[in-house]
């Protein structure tokens, strides 16, 4: 009997492999060992950096809304306790926006916990 080998569903799994490293550089692209270990990593730094995003986004937000709560005489401790305390239910990206795009909606709410 032959040996069966499968080398269509191999050919396959390779094709889509190279196909999704296109665009690297020198043998990263066409070389099947190298090119699977860039996929690989590429996926590790992809599933990494996606928690890592939400923490670059909230020092973002909180870094705007320090600089347009020191506009009105407060810093972002102070503003986010007295927030707090008067259950003021706007989360740091919403702040972030109206410091950012609508800075008189948010000196009133910085008014309205002074």
């Amino acid at each position: 009997m032959p040996r069966s080998v499968n080398s269509v569903a191999s050919r396959a799994r390779r094709k889509k492999i190279l196909k999704e490293t296109r665009g690297n550089f020198l043998s990263r692209k066409n070389v099947w060992t190298v090119a699977k270990n860039t996929y690989e990593k590429g996926l590790t730094y992809a599933y990494r950096d996606r928690k890592a995003k939400k923490r670059a986004f909230r020092s973002l937000w909180i870094t705007r809304i320090n600089a347009a709560a020191r506009q009105h005489g407060m810093n972002y401790s102070q503003f986010m306790g007295k927030l707090a305390k008067q259950n003021i239910g706007l989360n740091r990206k919403v702040l972030a926006d109206l410091a950012m795009n609508n800075p008189q909606a948010f000196e009133a709410i910085v008014n309205s916990v002074k």
